[in-house]
Parts: C-alpha cells; sequence; structure tokens
C-alpha cells in the first residue's frame, strides 16, 4: 500500500510539473513592463496618423481626438492605456515577442475585410518584451512570390529564403497580395519600445471568402519556432462593381478630370498604397476620361471632381450596388476661361521621373500618363523636362517638336532641365523649344560644362528659349520687403548665376511661383531697377517642389490665333504673358494702349507725362477665408495662393501697380471670380518699369516705359546689391567649377562687375 502511494505521490508530482511547463504562453502573467514616456509615445501617434491620413485610410474623427487627449495630458501611464485602447480596435493583428524573443501571433479585433482588385490598410501591433530592434518582416503563402514584388521587398532578408515553385494547382489559393508600408515617416525596424503600431496592405484578387495564413518574422531563429509566429484569418473579399463615367465639360462635350473618391470613412479610392501609373501614389486624385471605367465595392461614396484652377471644384455622392454595373455622370463648370480670352496657361517644368515618381525614379512613366495629367489639369502647354535621374532612360522620348499625343487645345513636348547635371550648383536652367538635346561633344551628363554660361549660349544658338527654375533656392533673405537689400547666401539651385548671365544677354526666362515670392522677386526687380529685361514665367516642378498637381504654378501667354507651341513660347519670351497659380487672372495689361509683349513691351515718352494703365483682372475667392492658407508663413508652401492676397474677412483682394520694385496705386478687388477692367492713371517722371500684381498670386510681365531716351537706372542701391551679388556668388561657387574651365568663368564673372560698374555710373537716384 506504501508503495502505491508513493507511486501516486511521484506520478501526481510529475503530472503538476508536466502541467505547468506545457501551459500555455498566454496564460503566464507578462511582466510589469515601464510605460512609454510621453514624448517617443506622442511622436508615434503622430506618425500613424500622419501616414494614414497620407494613404488615404484614416482614423475616424473621435479616434484622432481621443489620441491627441492622450499624448497632451501629463499622466504618463493613463496616455499609454488610452493610445492602445483607441488603436487596439483597428489592428489586424497582434504580435507579442516575449522577454526570450519567441514570437507569438494572434488575430486582431478589426473586422477583415477586403476588397476584390483594391487594397486596404490594417495597423498590426507589436508588444515587445525583449527590447528587439531588428527589421519587422512579413510573408504569406497566399501572396505573390518574393520576387514579384517591390525593389525594396526583395532586399528584405526573407528574400533569401527558398521558396518552392509554383504550379498551375498553386494559383488559386495566390490571391493575395501584403506588404509593410514602411516609407517615411513609418519605419521598417522596431524601436525597442513595449509597445509600436505599423501599417500593413493587402490586396485582393478575388471576392469572397478567402483564408490567408500570415507569417511574422524579427530577425534569425524567430521563423524556427513552430506556429507560433503566424495566424489563419479569414477574410471577407468584396465584390467591386464596375462604374462607367460620363465626364462632361462646361459645354457638355467629353473630357478628362481629376477624381478624388472617398467612402463614408474617409477611405479614397482607388487606394492609393499600390497605384500604378497613370495613377501616381503620392495624390489623392486619379485622372480619368469620359467612358472610363472604375471599380468600385458596394457602398456610399463622396466624389470630388475638378479639372485645375480655373473650374470650380464640385461634390456629388455615389452609391453603388453590388453585382449592378452604373454610369456616373460628372458636368464640370468653370468659374474662367482664360483661353477662350486668349490667353492660354502652360506649365514649363513638369517631370516624368525623378523625386516622387514610384519605386524607379531613374525611369518614371511615360507620356502616354503625363498627358492624362496636363489633360485633367486643363493645361493648354505642359513641358516635361528630362533631368540628371532619369536622363538616359527618359530622353528617348524627346523628339524636337511636339508629342504626337497632343490635342489641338492640349500641347505637350519634352525637352531639359539641367539638374544632376555638373553645373547644376549654379542653379538649374530649363532650356524649352531645343531641337537637339545632345550637347556638343558630351556623350554623357558628367562631360557637360560645370557652370552655366556656355550651356545658356548652346541653347539659344539652336533657337531655344534659356531661363533660371526655382529661382528663389539659395536666395534666401529673412525680411517680407520687397525690394530688400539682404545678401542672399548664393548657395542652391536657384537663379544663382543668373546675377551674372543677365549680363551676357544669356537669359530669356526667370522662373516663379515654386519658390516663396520674396526670394524670387526681390533678385528680378533688382535687375529691372539695373535696366535689364528678362521676363517672367510660372512653374510648379511637379512632382519635386509640388506633388500635389502639375499646373500650380502657370504662365498665361497671349495668342492671337489658334494654339501653337512655338507661338506660345515666343510669346512667354517676349513677355506677353502673366503668371499666377491660376486662382487670379492679371490679362490684357497696357500702358497708353501698348499690351505687354508688344514692341519689346517699350513705351518711349519725350518727357515726363501720366500715363494710363488698364487691365482685364479677375479672381475667384470662397466667401469664407481658408485659415490654413492664410496663416502660413511666406516661405510655406503653398508660396503663391490668392488666400494670402484676401483683405481681412472680406472677399477681395489688392490690384497693385509696381513701379521700379514699389506699389504705387491699388484697387481693391472683388474675387467672385467676374472679369472686371481696371483703369489707373499714373504719372511717370523717369524711365522705370511698370507691373501689376495680386501679391502673392499673380503678377504681369513689366512695360518699360523710357523718358527723354535714357536708360532704366532706377535704384543706385539694387546695382550695389546685384555688384555684391557677383563677388558672393563666386564666393560659393569657383571651388565647384571645373579647373579647366575656371579661367573661362572667372573672365565672366569680371564682366559682370564691369557691366554693374557701368551702370552704377549712370545711376544717379533711387
Amino acid at each position: 500500500m506504501r508503495n502505491h502511494l508513493k507511486l501516486a505521490s511521484v506520478i501526481t508530482a510529475r503530472w503538476i510539473v508536466f502541467v505547468l511547463l506545457s501551459a500555455p504562453a498566454a496564460a503566464q502573467q507578462p511582466a510589469q513592463l515601464a510605460p512609454i514616456e510621453m514624448q517617443p509615445l506622442a511622436a508615434q501617434v503622430k506618425r500613424l496618423i500622419e501616414t494614414l491620413d497620407y494613404l488615404g485610410a484614416p482614423l475616424d474623427p473621435v479616434d484622432k481626438q481621443a489620441l491627441e487627449r492622450a499624448v497632451n495630458g501629463t499622466d504618463v501611464g493613463w496616455a499609454n492605456r488610452a493610445v492602445q485602447d483607441v488603436l487596439d480596435k483597428h489592428r489586424l493583428v497582434d504580435i507579442h515577442i516575449s522577454s526570450e524573443g519567441r514570437v507569438r501571433v494572434t488575430q486582431g479585433g478589426v473586422n477583415p475585410e477586403l476588397v476584390e482588385h483594391g487594397w486596404r490598410t490594417f495597423i498590426v501591433k507589436v508588444r515587445n518584451e525583449a527590447d528587439v530592434t531588428a527589421p519587422l518582416e512579413i510573408e504569406s503563402l497566399n501572396a505573390l512570390p518574393v520576387h514579384a514584388r517591390s525593389k525594396a521587398d526583395s532586399q528584405s532578408p526573407l528574400a533569401s529564403r527558398p521558396r518552392p515553385s509554383i504550379t498551375e494547382s498553386d494559383v488559386a489559393d495566390r490571391w493575395l497580395e501584403i506588404s509593410l508600408y514602411t516609407k517615411p515617416p513609418m519605419r521598417r525596424r522596431l524601436s525597442g519600445l513595449v509597445f509600436e503600431y505599423f501599417i500593413v496592405q493587402l490586396y485582393s484578387r478575388d471576392e469572397g471568402k478567402r483564408e490567408a495564413r500570415l507569417r511574422f518574422y524579427v530577425g534569425q531563429g524567430t521563423q524556427d519556432l513552430s506556429l507560433r509566429n503566424e495566424v489563419d484569418i479569414l477574410f471577407t473579399c468584396l465584390p467591386s462593381t464596375d462604374v462607367t463615367l460620363q465626364v462632361l465639360d462646361e459645354q457638355g462635350k467629353p473630357t478628362t478630370a481629376s477624381f478624388i473618391i472617398r467612402d463614408a470613412q474617409g477611405h479614397i479610392y482607388p487606394s492609393q498604397a499600390k497605384r500604378l501609373a497613370p495613377d501616381f501614389a503620392f495624390q489623392p486624385q486619379i485622372y480619368r476620361s469620359d467612358g472610363e471605367k472604375l471599380k468600385l465595392p458596394a457602398g456610399d461614396y463622396t466624389v470630388e471632381f475638378t479639372r485645375g484652377p480655373e473650374y470650380l471644384i464640385k461634390r456629388q455622392p455615389l452609391k453603388v450596388i453590388a453585382g449592378k454595373p452604373q454610369t456616373a455622370t460628372f458636368r464640370l463648370e468653370r468659374w474662367i476661361d482664360a483661353a477662350r480670352l486668349g490667353w492660354y496657361s502652360g506649365d514649363h517644368h513638369i517631370h516624368a521621373a525623378g523625386c516622387q515618381h514610384y519605386e524607379t525614379p531613374t525611369q518614371g512613366v511615360r507620356p502616354e500618363d503625363m498627358i492624362r495629367h496636363i489633360l485633367g489639369e486643363a493645361l493648354n502647354v505642359g513641358s516635361v523636362l528630362t533631368w540628371g535621374p532619369c536622363y538616359y532612360h527618359q530622353k528617348q522620348f524627346f523628339e524636337g517638336k511636339v508629342n504626337q499625343l497632343s490635342t489641338p487645345a492640349h500641347l505637350m513636348r519634352y525637352d531639359i532641365e539641367v539638374s544632376g547635371f555638373p553645373s547644376s550648383h549654379n542653379g538649374h536652367l530649363m532650356l524649352l523649344g531645343l531641337r537637339d538635346q545632345n550637347y556638343p561633344g558630351a556623350k554623357d551628363i558628367e562631360e557637360w560644362p560645370s557652370w552655366n554660361l556656355p550651356i545658356l549660349k548652346w541653347a539659344r544658338a539652336q533657337g531655344a528659349v534659356a531661363g533660371y527654375t526655382h529661382s528663389g533656392g539659395g536666395l534666401i533673405v529673412t525680411t517680407t520687403r520687397l525690394p530688400n537689400y539682404e545678401m542672399p547666401r548664393y548657395d542652391g539651385i536657384g537663379a544663382n548665376e543668373y546675377v551674372v548671365d543677365v549680363t551676357h544677354d544669356a537669359i530669356d526666362l526667370f522662373s516663379t511661383v515654386d519658390t516663396p515670392a520674396v526670394w524670387e522677386l526681390n533678385m528680378w526687380y533688382h535687375t529691372l531697377n539695373a535696366g535689364f529685361r528678362t521676363r517672367i514665367a510660372g512653374e510648379t516642378d511637379f512632382p519635386c517642389i509640388f506633388g500635389q498637381r502639375l499646373g500650380m504654378g502657370r504662365s498665361y501667354v497671349q495668342l492671337d490665333g489658334r494654339l501653337d507651341f512655338d507661338a506660345w513660347l515666343q510669346g512667354l519670351k517676349d513677355g506677353r504673358a502673366y503668371v499666377s497659380e491660376g486662382k487670379s487672372h492679371l490679362m490684357d495689361f497696357r500702358v497708353n494702349g501698348l499690351p505687354v509683349g508688344t514692341r519689346g513691351s517699350e513705351i518711349k515718352l519725350d518727357k515726363p507725362e501720366t500715363v494710363r494703365v488698364t487691365a482685364k483682372v479677375a479672381a475667384r475667392l470662397d466667401e469664407q477665408p481658408n485659415e490654413f492658407i492664410r496663416g502660413r508663413r511666406l516661405d510655406q508652401q503653398p508660396y503663391w495662393d490668392v488666400e494670402r492676397a484676401r483683405i481681412g474677412n472680406t472677399r477681395e483682394v489688392p490690384v497693385e501697380v509696381v513701379v521700379n520694385g514699389q506699389p504705387v496705386a491699388k484697387k481693391n478687388l472683388l474675387a467672385d471670380g467676374s472679369v472686371r477692367e481696371l483703369t489707373f492713371e499714373l504719372p511717370v517722371e523717369r524711365s522705370s518699369w511698370v507691373a501689376l500684381r495680386i501679391y502673392p498670386s499673380a503678377h504681369t510681365n513689366p512695360i518699360f516705359v523710357t523718358v527723354g531716351g535714357k536708360p532704366i537706372r532706377a535704384s543706385r542701391k539694387s546695382v550695389e546689391w546685384l555688384l555684391q551679388g557677383v563677388d558672393q556668388c563666386w564666393s560659393q561657387k569657383v571651388s565647384l567649377i571645373a579647373e579647366k574651365e575656371r579661367a573661362e568663368a572667372a573672365a565672366a564673372y569680371e564682366h559682370a562687375r564691369r557691366v554693374y560698374r557701368r551702370i552704377l555710373a549712370e545711376s544717379d537716384q533711387d
């Protein structure tokens, strides 16, 4: 009996030990970990909210407010709990890394719902008890193989794992695409914080019920821990329905427009996450033409549609019923048609590659994609500029003429921005209307000149129009006065060497609108005051400075006949143009009846007299102020916007007459979209330049009024500033100019000094 009791005791003890050792991890109480400090917690929350907004999958306003209250409090423990209470509702999976570094994955509480032919965005939570800082990795046998993913994913450690070849029987099970979103501000590696959130994006090829097995890794070894690091999730994949778009312009004719499509939760369709050309992932809008189709899951949507700044932004509901194809009609409405009034819009600085363009920015997109955006923004002219990062691939599209995809009302031409070339440090150049894009004797970019003047002379010799882009770069000043006499550093990629090149009569255009107006206009005003006659042009530098859309900076050129690229470019060169962001217009600017850009834009007076300034002007503001825009500093985007010109809480903006850089007369304009004629009587005492502006929204080119045959010498201080600028520019650029070219460049700079000294001697007043 004693032996039986002893045996029973041993068995019982061993059973207790076995049960304890076999207890699931979930039953073990995790160690109490210190909460995340407030600053990194707030940074994590901000990063997550910003990214979800960017991806078109925002949290609802109530959750955002709760998160804001949590991270703006003082109780760290409460903030940690509150943040998790909000975000845990949206997690697809929960990843637990134990103190031993073991990974266990469980399904979260969010509804696992996908959409056929579409991407959905989810949150992944990582609870990290081991201070792991390895990259978080994800894969699924239900997804496409690693080699079919993006370049960034293919560099993952998972890419080296052996994978079985796909057989025909596997195809049905490969219905999923999956990727972690790790672009800034999100991160690929774990931070080591006790908890943090990642973003995962899933694409469904199919509709219906589909199960997927998701696996997560946080470094070597975690993939060998039985099945703890994977979870099976049954997804409901909603069917998509064909929606045919009927897109009609203001005359009821088929056209192309911009569309932003949001569901009731604010999610954007098609998902921005994995858009392919012609749709751009960095934009919420898509561009679609009349008769094209979209696939949307059943639901209620709000569609915002427009066609550039000359059109009203309209909104209308769209209800999609599952399995019921339908047609939706969208009728656009203009508030102004500048082309019908003879003024044709153009953006001379847009790119098809580089900057925000896709995961292969060195290649970018094709002309078929760019023309869609030109049409969708109602640009009459779009100059697609090939530049350094994409030069060797994109140069194949250069034809030396208008691209064949152009339409009678919308022209596209490929040319060059000298950016990413050896001379770029002196300022980027736009070369428009080239007949030959290959610099003589240069087989590749590295063999081009290392300063700008030789390039400008070469371009102009073949009839091209040349000038500086994003002119304010390197010409930064701290004041908001115009003109001002602060000396910029000349250390950027804007119109830096312009201070020299303008004295060689080598410059046609000076670009504006895509850098702060004070930085741009200050240099231009000073050179006009010294008697030079460079014209301005408006540009966007899409998608490098502005990625929201092309045409955010525009030149409006007056043409008497039909739209023609060469005529438009000649009008730009002659100054028969004004610049604008498209929300305000200064048309038919004249002095004593002489239209700007005609007969050299020059009026000759025998003696001082009063001149008559006239123009047709229009602008449009919403009735309620946009506090976000008008509350921003002038060096914050958008740099040029009519909202910045609004007078108080009225719907008026000032139209100013500018003489030699100074506003001398002003009339307020009701910005209701109506075209009005304005007249000013203006005394001119000495040779001067005259222009109109709605600052900072629109600016005309100048008309030059000479008195008694004397040149314009408006300001000694301007000339002194320019002369000092030559020395400042040389100090910044000389070491970057190739040694073999340095002597020639030094001579060109000295020529500029001599010219400014001569002009200074001819200038007797300010």
